[in-house]
């Protein structure tokens, strides 16, 4: 019978209380910790909204006419304990996390936008949240914790520094290294993306589409000044920002890395957090990067291709001691997928970066699609293999 290694310890992190509103919900059986849920346009069903502390399984089915995404949020509202995204209309997927005792929200996200529809869910003592790991065991936890600390704050200083080069050109007005600089930069907060999205208020301030603005939300961030930089790309009609926008905009996007790298100073990991956010920078590959739409204007798409593959093979390797314990095959078959990847990825190389994503062809495209697919079931097992 193979050991299964568990952790109590929750992310911890401060925030504005929220509010939930309507979501239904059924009561569980007492003692169950697997949950359905069922995501249609303007309702999200739940399964039951009571569990004891340990390993909770959420199965998400999307019965809705749009993508939609899943949350477990913390009681402030804002702080995610895990997610599922690009949950396709007609399809599933699951969430597996380790939660202790606590208050929380569930929340579905159709449309993947706005603060979603909302319900209380509540965690409860029990002795399996309590479970002591054995000596052996818990050394490659505490290990995998602090290697991924430790890169996470290594990455946040990097982008800190390079976001502080890259204002500097930018509101200096020197475009040409502004321009060059700006995949380079972007590489640390890919890294670690599913780390920032954490905190809830900072990502949709610092890394939003315009394609995804909400009715009358203000746009700031690394995109809008991208666009600004791609003016060519931007369109015709494109009204470049003024220098005074320039400089608000751009010490806008500093004052909040320098928020963000205080927050992760602090901040500590759970092995499930870890896996999840694993499986969320793929996710992120499959939603904006493999397709293209993340860097509309400068089209350095591979560069965050790279760098989500980057994060998400670390926290795997990271985690790797605890799977090939528990999952042997699994550890395996992750370690073949994600060196299949990255030869695809090498092969787009030019100088010290990459191709730009509109000299890429249709037939490379799929293929690393596909790849991108192969990576994603067997990754999608890999919280239930260190929990």
């Amino acid at each position: 019978m193979k050991t299964r290694i568990l952790l109590t310890a929750g992310l911890l992190l401060a925030g504005p209380a929220l509010v939930a509103c309507g979501t239904e919900s059924t009561k569980q059986a007492e003692g169950g910790r697997a949950f359905t849920v069922e995501s249609t346009d303007d309702a999200c069903t739940i399964s039951g909204d009571e569990a004891p502390a340990g390993t909770l399984t959420f199965d998400v089915s999307n019965k809705g006419s749009d993508v939609t995404e899943f949350y477990l949020l913390g009681e402030d509202g804002l702080r995610v304990v895990g997610e599922i995204e690009n949950i396709g209309a007609g399809s599933s997927n699951r969430l597996t996390v380790n939660a202790p005792a606590g208050a929380y929200f569930a929340s579905c996200r159709p449309g993947m936008k706005g603060e979603g529809i909302r319900s209380e869910f509540t965690v409860t003592e029990s002795e399996e949240g309590e479970k002591q790991l054995s000596a052996s065991d818990q050394e490659l936890v505490d290990q995998a914790l602090a290697n991924y600390k430790l890169y996470v704050r290594d990455q946040s200083s990097q982008l800190l520094e390079k976001t502080k080069r890259f204002v500097d050109l930018y509101k200096a007005g020197d475009d040409d290294a502004a321009r060059a600089l700006y995949p380079v930069a972007r590489t640390h907060w890919e890294r670690i993306e599913t780390v920032a999205e954490s905190f809830g208020d900072l990502d949709p301030k610092m890394d939003l589409r315009e394609a995804d603005l909400e009715p009358n939300q203000e746009w700031t961030g690394w995109h809008k000044l991208e666009k600004d930089l791609w003016p060519a790309e931007a369109g015709a009609d494109y009204q470049p920002l003024t220098k005074a926008e320039r400089d608000k905009y751009a010490d806008d996007l500093l004052a909040n890395t320098e928020e963000l790298d205080t927050r992760i100073q602090d901040l500590d990991y759970t092995v499930d957090g870890i896996a999840n956010g694993s499986r969320g920078l793929l996710e992120e590959v499959a939603k904006g990067k493999v397709t293209g739409e993340e860097e509309a204007w400068s089209h350095t798409d591979l560069w965050d291709f790279q760098a989500n593959v980057d994060g998400a093979r670390v926290a795997f390797d990271g985690l790797k001691p605890i799977v090939e314990k528990n999952d042997p095959e699994l550890a395996t078959e992750l370690t073949t997928r994600f060196g299949e990847l990255q030869k695809l990825l090498d092969a787009q190389r030019e100088g010290e970066g990459f191709k730009t994503y509109t000299d890429v062809s249709e037939a490379d495209i799929k293929e690393l699609s596909d790849a991108v697919n192969a990576l994603s079931e067997p990754l999608g097992r890999l919280t239930a293999a260190v929990v």
